[in-house]
């Protein structure tokens, strides 16, 4: 099959014909229709985030079953699946609890870049290929547990929905699930790509009294205005802490960092009320840190991060797919280019250039 292999940091990813295993106990091989591209896998290319190279990079796949392994239960050949960036064992305490973004097995897999069976399916030749998210969807099929892919309604199109897979089911949740936002609140979200824009959709699907977006591109802005937001605010004109204090008073009930930016972080926290809530959502480069004043937890302020919203994707994620048919939570409105596997890192460079909200990768 045809897949999209990072060997290099700082190199662009080579398209070029690679071996999978075939699915062995409780696993299942999916053909992919499409995937989503993520400022994640960007990180990773960069080297801001470690990974175990080579690799086959991709965490927002959706397809169809085409094969399953010894055990499955819970899928068979021809379901529609959307792949899960964050894998959930189900038998730890959060995985118990229903905290399944916080399974204690999920983060060595996904830094030992192999399946959770510990094994790696992908090669090249001879060199075995590293697995990404326990997913590597820049690939024409994967091999992923069946905890990963979750079955969603066959008339939804797989070329949208893919983007549940990571960063807009990531937005969503974190509106929803880690900040709980009640109509009639004000939230303000920091950083309109993806993730920022699903946070509006979910925002303005929640009742949000005051909703402000943030960023320092103004077609981004426009874009939020269009799917909801009631304020905006361009952070290269105007500062964005005294504008939220005029708008609400005190401070926002909660705000959204969904860029990864320590220093928008920290703008993010002070631009709260007192008792508010401040959801870090963006991924910074790991050595980064981040400084506040002590004196705002006193205030009884929160900050608390989140992976992937913190959904429950067996159950979130058919909910969401059925938000988006309803014409309730328009995704298909951060789609700005589909792309082709082999012009994958031409979706790579219109990212970085800011020239798309989201890429998608038709198979």
């Amino acid at each position: 099959m045809k897949a999209a292999v990072l060997y290099e940091v700082g190199q662009p990813l080579r398209v070029e014909n690679v071996t999978l295993g075939e699915p062995e106990a409780n696993e299942v091989l999916v053909k992919l229709v499409a995937t989503g591209v993520c400022h994640t896998d960007l990180a990773n290319i960069k080297g801001d985030a470690p990974a175990p190279l080579p690799i086959v990079l991709g965490h927002e796949g959706a397809g169809i079953v085409e094969k399953v392994g010894p055990g499955v239960t819970s899928l068979q050949s021809g379901d529609h699946v959307i792949m899960m960036v964050a894998y959930a064992c189900g038998k730890c305490s959060y995985c118990v609890r229903g905290q399944l973004t916080r399974c204690s097995e999920m983060l060595s897999y996904n830094m030992m870049g192999t399946l959770p069976s510990g094994a790696k399916r992908l090669r090249k030749g001879d060199q075995e290929l590293s697995h990404f998210f326990c997913q590597s969807s820049f690939a024409e099929y994967a091999v992923v547990h069946e905890r990963t892919a979750v079955k969603i309604r066959d008339d939804a199109p797989l070329d949208v929905v893919c983007l549940l897979g990571c960063g807009t089911s990531t937005g969503i949740g974190a509106v929803l699930n880690t900040a709980g936002l009640r109509a009639g609140e004000s939230i303000a979200i920091f950083g309109c790509g993806g993730v920022g824009l699903s946070a509006v959709m979910a925002a303005k699907l929640a009742g949000a009294g005051k909703l402000i977006a943030i960023d320092t591109i103004d077609s981004k802005l426009e874009k939020a205005k269009e799917l909801g937001a009631d304020y905006l605010i361009n952070a290269t004109r105007e500062d964005p802490q005294q504008r939220i204090t005029e708008i609400v008073g005190g401070g926002a009930d909660y705000a959204l960092e969904c860029i990864g930016n320590v220093n928008v972080m920290a703008q993010a926290f002070s631009s709260i009320h007192i008792g508010g809530k401040c959801v870090i959502v963006g991924m910074a480069p790991v050595a980064d840190m981040l400084t506040v004043a002590p004196y705002e937890f006193l205030m009884g302020k929160t900050m608390v991060g989140c992976v992937q919203g913190d959904i429950r994707a067996p159950i979130d994620i058919p909910r969401y797919v059925d938000l988006y048919m309803a014409g309730k939570l328009p995704i298909d409105k951060l789609i700005s280019r589909h792309y082709s596997l082999s012009d994958i890192n031409k979706a790579f460079q219109a990212m970085e250039k800011g020239e798309v909200i989201r890429s998608v990768i038709r198979f």
